[in-house]
């Protein structure tokens, strides 16, 4: 590819990425309701529109990205306790707006954090096939984030966790969390590692968002790749807005 067609890719791109940062500012200014908390699957709530999931090691962040990108300081429970997540917590988005006569945007949902050893091995049994059920069976799940504390980088159980991604073919996206608490070189090394790592991984999104709930860093981009993933014009968005 010569110089001139790259320097027009990447404008390209930069376009795309300003939209998308743009609409998904647009989206989640219509704010953001909890619904429901499902500990059994035959509780989940039906699959009639999009859905977007996070997942994460416990005390990843979960929580504190949940209520930046929301802008709602207790929309979910943060706490110094890890694994206190224990159901899936559904929450609409943009619940004012409609779509094919259905209400909000989309469904955000908290997965219950993994990694932690501190319940039962029978409630952490059941907390996996909860969640194998829900892969498997949510055909309106976009992509689930998988949260990524960028100060550790992947670790077995994140690998595991994407395993089951990719054999279940879920699309995920990898998000780094806490990335002020390291320098731009660390932050630097740690996405090349996890790129290395997400290269031959069948349902892995290729790009990569570093994000720091603190310091609001990487909030936009967040917002942006939800907003791609919904109807937004069926939902009255106008990109001249």
């Amino acid at each position: 590819m010569t110089a001139p067609v790259m320097e027009q890719a990447d404008t390209n791109n930069q376009a795309a990425a300003g939209h998308l940062a743009a609409a998904g500012r647009w989206l989640f200014a219509r704010g953001c309701e909890f619904r429901l908390g499902v500990v059994d699957v035959d509780a989940l709530p039906p699959a009639d529109r999009p859905e977007v999931a996070f997942a994460g090691r416990s005390n990843v962040g979960k929580s504190s990205l949940l209520n930046a990108i929301t802008g709602q300081k207790a929309l979910a429970r943060t706490s110094n306790t890890p694994g206190r997540t224990q159901e899936l917590n559904f929450f609409m988005l943009a619940p004012g707006l409609q779509a094919q006569g259905l209400e909000g945007a989309a469904w955000l949902v908290d997965l219950p954090g993994y990694g932690y050893a501190r319940e039962s091995k029978s409630r952490i049994a059941a907390w996996n096939r909860l969640l194998e059920q829900y892969l498997r069976g949510r055909p309106n799940l976009r992509r689930v984030f998988v949260l990524i504390d960028s100060r550790h980088g992947l670790k077995p159980n994140d690998l595991a966790m994407m395993d089951d991604f990719d054999r279940s073919a879920v699309s995920y996206q990898v998000v780094l969390t806490k990335s002020d608490k390291i320098s731009q070189s660390a932050l630097a090394a740690v996405t090349e590692q996890t790129l290395t790592a997400l290269g031959k991984r069948v349902a892995a999104h290729p790009e990569i968002l570093a994000t720091s709930s603190e310091k609001a860093l990487g909030i936009d981009d967040v917002r942006g790749a939800i907003a791609g993933l919904v109807e937004l014009d069926a939902l009255g968005y106008n990109r001249e807005t």
